[in-house]
């Protein structure tokens, strides 16, 4: 079942700490801008996805079709690479539950990136 861009989670701002400095904060807001523009993508690909259906539904000319199919999968491609990419900063550097640095190994990096190709 195909949700509705209205039933997406809503994205919220992450709260800044007092001791935050001003780059955590401009970080933040950057991956948050990220973050709407790969969701915005993906709701873009999903209606140009649901055209596609209907374009095969009613019987039209499929080179129309696989050109529409093709951009629905580029756009998904790219906003593929766009989480991994926004995200690598973040996972680099993501903690432990003992609260350790638990950085990205470059095998799971070359993973993330070959799952998209």
């Amino acid at each position: 079942m195909i949700s509705s861009p209205d039933s997406a989670p809503h994205l919220t701002a992450p709260s800044a700490s007092p001791g935050d400095e001003p780059t955590a904060t401009a970080a933040a807001s950057t991956k948050l801008d990220d973050l709407r523009k790969t969701v915005n993508r993906l709701k873009r690909a999903q209606g140009q996805l649901a055209a596609v259906i209907a374009a095969v539904e009613s019987g039209a000319d499929c080179r129309a079709v696989v050109t529409q199919l093709a951009a629905v999968s580029s756009a998904i491609d790219r906003a593929g690479f766009t989480i991994i990419s926004t995200a690598m900063k973040e996972c680099l550097t993501e903690t432990g539950t003992d609260g350790a640095k638990k950085p990205l190994r470059v095998e799971e990096l070359e993973k993330l990136f070959l799952a998209l190709s």
